[in-house]
């Protein structure tokens, strides 16, 4: 593993140190246990590191997760529990010889698919991976929060014993295509030598709303049986960033 992803990755546990887990994976299992109880397998559309996989087990799921980072499938394989699987794989062209009850993907995985034939692929991948009446549970940027509220320059910083983060976000937003194109400029300091390291991401967003979720739910065997706010269970307004979807395999 490099150098420079071990470094990424200490600044990326200490951006979302306080990101509440158990939280999501309470709502996610609240939310399959309502629109289709029962169900035990679960394909995971970027799984990262397998921390959201391994609560999930905890709660009687078998796991199984995709991530094109071999890095951290490399961190996640070290670290699961029993009745998980990580794979490294591309979202939108994968193949694997078993199907499953439910596939999710989280932390708007799918917005950064800016492309329509990206996104068609992938859907068309997990309606193939899916049982009869499976449901796909994914959240996405909102299209009337970007509109209404849009993105602004902020800088933010993040310290722990380890390092020291300065990330400033620079978003240009493309309304045409309705894309945030969010430049990264991040500056990590090690406390301990004072070696300072300087990292530039460039992470293009879609952003959707109800009705272009419903075209493709249509173009790709699924129909949209409920949109919220992720976790809030809201509806969805112009403050909602990030919309839950869920759709049903027909």
């Amino acid at each position: 593993m490099s150098q420079n992803f071990k470094l990424y990755s200490q600044y990326y546990d200490l951006l979302y140190q306080d990101k509440d887990y158990q939280a999501e994976v309470d709502y996610l299992h609240q939310l399959i246990n309502q629109y289709c109880p029962n169900n035990i397998s679960i394909l995971e559309l970027g799984s990262g590191t397998g921390k959201h996989a391994n609560l999930l087990v905890n709660k009687g799921y078998n796991m199984y997760g995709l991530e094109r980072s071999a890095e951290m499938v490399a961190i996640a394989n070290r670290a699961k529990a029993e009745n998980i699987t990580f794979k490294v794989a591309d979202i939108t062209d994968f193949q694997i010889n078993q199907s499953f009850d439910v596939a999710l993907s989280l932390f708007h995985v799918i917005s950064y698919l800016v492309d329509n034939q990206s996104l068609i692929s992938t859907f068309q991948n997990v309606h193939r991976h899916l049982n009869e009446k499976g449901l796909f549970i994914f959240d996405v940027w909102h299209s009337s929060a970007v509109n209404f509220q849009v993105p602004e320059k902020r800088t933010k910083t993040l310290q722990n014993e380890i390092i020291h983060v300065t990330r400033h976000a620079n978003p240009i937003i493309n309304t045409e295509q309705n894309i945030v194109e969010v430049n990264y400029s991040i500056e990590v300091k090690d406390l301990k030598d004072g070696k300072i390291t300087n990292i530039d991401e460039s992470h293009p967003m879609r952003y959707f709303s109800r009705p272009e979720i419903e075209l493709l739910a249509y173009a790709t065997g699924f129909e949209v049986i409920h949109s919220e706010e992720f976790l809030s269970k809201t509806i969805p307004s112009v403050e909602t960033w990030g919309v839950c979807y869920i759709l049903k395999k027909l």
